[in-house]
């Protein structure tokens, strides 16, 4: 599974709201054995992925 979604604000950080988000993502493919990969967020400048702001481990991954 591969997530993306925009901040039209430009602002490249993730929220609260995003890793809680991509958390329960993640449990939801393990019940349905579907590997969580990335969490992108895009913007006008660039983009940014979870991984690169080092919250990727905090994520529980089979």
């Amino acid at each position: 599974m591969i997530l993306s979604h925009n901040h039209p604000s430009g602002n490249k950080k993730f929220s609260e709201s995003d890793i809680l988000l991509t958390k329960k993502f993640a449990e939801a493919g393990q019940v349905l054995d579907i590997l969580m990969l990335i969490h992108v967020v895009l913007t006008a400048e660039g983009y940014v992925s979870i991984a690169d702001e080092g919250l990727l481990p905090q994520i529980k991954m089979r």
